[in-house]
Parts: C-alpha cells; structure tokens; sequence
C-alpha cells in the first residue's frame, strides 16, 4: 500500500498515546508484530474502562477477542512514541469491531491498521449477551 493509501489520523475518532519499550524491539531492530496486538487491546480496552463503564474487575460481563487482523505499512521502533488511533467499524447488538492504527509522534499517516473484534458475554456463563446502554453510547460516539 502506498503511503498516500494508508489511512491519516482524521480517519479516526480517539486516540491513545503509548511509549513504545525497549523490549518492545525484535532481532531485527523494530516493533515485533506481536506486540502491536497488546497495543490494539490496551487501547480498545481503556476506552471502554474510560468512557463505557466496563468493570474489567467485578463486571458482569467481558469482551472476548474473537478476531483480529493487522497490516504492517511501515516499522517502528524503540525509542519511539505512539498515537494508536480508534474507531467503531461494526456496531452489533453483542459485538464490536474496531478500528485501529498506529502512528508515530507528529506523523499523520498510518504505520499498521487492524480490526479487532470484541464479542461481549456473561462472565458466569460464557455467553454472548447484549451489551450495556452506557457502553453502546460510548460506541457510537466513536463510529
């Protein structure tokens, strides 16, 4: 994809700022793809703690991965600083799939993109349940 094809941060509607780690790095001196996936989810994560009152602690219920996908544009790497980017692709009754994209600091065009996508359930049964008023507003503000 062509640097002029990667999505640009107006694309997205919330924005979490992360530091990237020394051990962040691989062998090869860059961000390993494995760890934009703990970005991915920290971020989805703390906008639904923040903004659409899920109780990640005594909560009734959870938000299941139950996909992900990610496409790697361009490398990053330690000491760099992040802006991962978040929107809502997909609204269901029970499910969500985002939206997400990592920036380097002062960069506007997009370094990876992903969706991930979060089923919520009853923690004491395991099964998919309509999500919460509060968390569904939270959604849409960010759609």
């Amino acid at each position: 994809m062509a640097e002029d094809d990667r999505p640009a941060r107006t694309d997205y509607r919330w924005f979490n700022e992360l530091p990237t780690r020394w051990m962040d790095n691989d062998v090869y001196g860059h961000v390993n793809n494995v760890t934009y996936y703990s970005y991915f989810d920290t971020t989805a994560n703390r906008y639904l703690i923040e903004h659409g009152g899920l109780d990640i602690q005594n909560g009734a219920i959870a938000g299941f991965v139950v996909a992900s996908q990610c496409a790697y544009h361009a490398p990053i790497a330690f000491p760099d600083r992040l802006t991962i980017g978040l929107r809502v692709d997909h609204l269901g009754q029970r499910s969500v799939t985002y939206g997400l994209a990592v920036f380097r600091e002062a960069e506007d065009t997009a370094r990876a993109t992903a969706t991930f996508t979060h089923v919520f359930v009853d923690r004491a049964t395991g099964r998919s349940v309509a999500m919460p008023n509060a968390m569904r507003a939270a959604l849409e503000a960010i759609r």
